[in-house]
């Protein structure tokens, strides 16, 4: 086909996405569900391992929490949902089967409001079902090794409709998404650690027209530098074969994604499913969610990730802060109980957005090790107390991060209790002033300043533990006489 005939085309994109539910246990088992750094195959039991004779119990708090983010997704939850078996063989799924769910889901048809450029843009959620992960496969030359620690990890998997129209709209959405999910504990979506993954999907077609043409699949990507890299690369892959051939592809097919390479590899034709044999599982009845449960699942929500992020700009944060706290929860719990107890989002950012997090980058260290809301409390009534100035907290505050000790054991060990015993900053005083004769007559002589020389000399003299605004005072009161 001449270039000056081919037709102006638009990219088609859809997602599916699979967010481990962050549960003490596995789907249909009482295996610890943590199974991040755990030797290989020690989370496991005859259930997750698929022997026979063993039965599944399905897991009433994963359900909740697929429940929970499907509701934050404003989908419908359905009243009656059952489980299927999928059948096809991995070697990590020990049964030979996956627990899941096809005809009918846990919740369908929602919708996820996401920012992109300054506009607001939304994405159609075409159903949201609850299934048990795989193991994890480790390819080493010839031989692969199985570790099935993660085999029956609760997973969501959420299916978009198809309205993204790029590899920038679907990062966007995604990160959205995995706000949201976050912001209802429904899971901790850690891309590191495997929790949030994504299947996208991209075919093309001529602009103005509505009808979907057969696409490509591109499996498991893992971060959104790996999504937005991968859709981009496979939509100029599709570009150029239409160029080349005239149309769309001929069929749906499967590719992977190689990330050292940056490029796709075909891997197969794309199933569907009739490949996959579901039939209704037999060992687990039908879930009901009736009107009530439904209702109180709801009533706990918390705002949105959207909402929650306007709230802190009003504040006046900025909006790269406040996006920082609406995606790291035990970050935005410390900050919350700062600002409600001192009324000052500015304090509250400083303490928290900039020293706080300053300390955990300098440290190695994760939101996760962040102090207790309790110990960063008992710092600003510390501070607010006078029992240590605002520059001691700093220093205090970086200590409680490096060796997880409270407020109090620190101040007490290091010494560092403010001094704003008047008689005692008298004599600091009297001291300043006679060892700095040449500040002394300059402040007399209208130069400002030299106060300040005075002051500091009086902090280094009690390395900052005297209270600095009763030594100015103090020292005001002296140089009058």
């Amino acid at each position: 086909m001449l270039q000056e005939q081919m037709p102006e085309l638009e990219a088609i994109i859809g997602l599916e996405v699979h967010a481990q539910m962050n549960t003490k246990t596995k789907m249909f088992c009482g295996c610890d569900n943590d199974a991040f750094g755990k030797e290989p195959n020690t989370t496991v039991c005859e259930i997750c391992m698929g022997h026979p004779g063993t039965l599944p119990v399905p897991n009433k708090e994963a359900i909740v929490k697929a429940a929970k983010a499907a509701l934050a997704l404003h989908c419908a939850v359905n009243r009656r949902s059952h489980f299927d078996r999928k059948h096809y063989f991995y070697p990590d799924l020990p049964s030979g089967f996956q627990i899941s769910q096809y005809d009918f889901p846990l919740a369908s048809k929602g919708n996820v409001r996401y920012d992109l450029n300054g506009n607001e843009m939304i994405c159609g959620i075409t159903r949201l079902h609850i299934e048990n992960d795989a193991g994890k496969l480790t390819h080493r030359g010839s031989v692969t090794l199985c570790d099935y620690n993660r085999a029956g990890t609760p997973l969501m998997e959420i299916v978009t409709e198809p309205d993204l129209r790029s590899a920038e709209e679907a990062v966007a959405f995604a990160e959205e998404l995995r706000r949201t999910l976050i912001a209802v504990n429904a899971s901790e979506a850690d891309m590191f650690k495997g929790m949030m993954r994504f299947d996208a999907s991209v075919s093309l077609r001529e602009k103005g027209t509505e009808k979907l043409n057969p696409r490509s699949e591109i499996k498991n990507l893992n971060s959104f530098k790996a999504l937005e890299k991968a859709l981009r690369y496979e939509e100029a892959r599709l570009r150029k074969s239409w160029k080349e051939t005239g149309g769309p592809l001929p069929g749906d097919i499967t590719v992977g994604w190689l990330d050292d390479e940056g490029k796709t590899r075909l891997l197969r034709d794309k199933e569907t499913a009739d490949d996959y044999r579901y039939f209704p599982e037999p060992d687990i009845p039908p879930l009901v969610m009736d009107e009530d449960r439904v209702a109180e699942i709801r009533r706990q929500l918390p705002a949105s990730p959207r909402e929650k992020k306007q709230e802190y700009v009003e504040m006046g944060l900025a909006s790269a802060e406040a996006t920082i706290l609406v995606e790291q929860p035990a970050i935005r719990a410390l900050f919350d109980a700062v600002q409600t107890k001192t009324r000052d989002a500015k304090r509250a950012s400083g303490m928290i957005l900039t020293q706080l997090m300053g300390f955990l980058n300098a440290e190695g260290k994760t939101p996760s090790d962040v102090p207790s809301v309790n110990d960063m409390l008992d710092l600003v009534d510390a501070i607010d107390a006078g029992t240590i100035s605002g520059n001691s907290g700093k220093t205090v505050l970086e200590k409680m991060v490096a060796t997880g000790k409270a407020p109090k054991d620190i101040i007490a060990a290091e010494g560092m209790g403010q001094i704003s015993d008047d008689a005692k900053i008298e004599a600091l005083v009297k001291e300043a002033i006679a060892k700095n004769p040449k500040a002394i007559e300059d402040y007399k002589n209208g130069k400002q300043a030299a106060l300040g020389a005075i002051v500091g000399y009086v902090m280094k003299m009690t390395n900052g533990q005297a209270n600095p605004g009763k030594v100015n005072k103090l020292l005001q009161k002296a140089l009058k006489k």
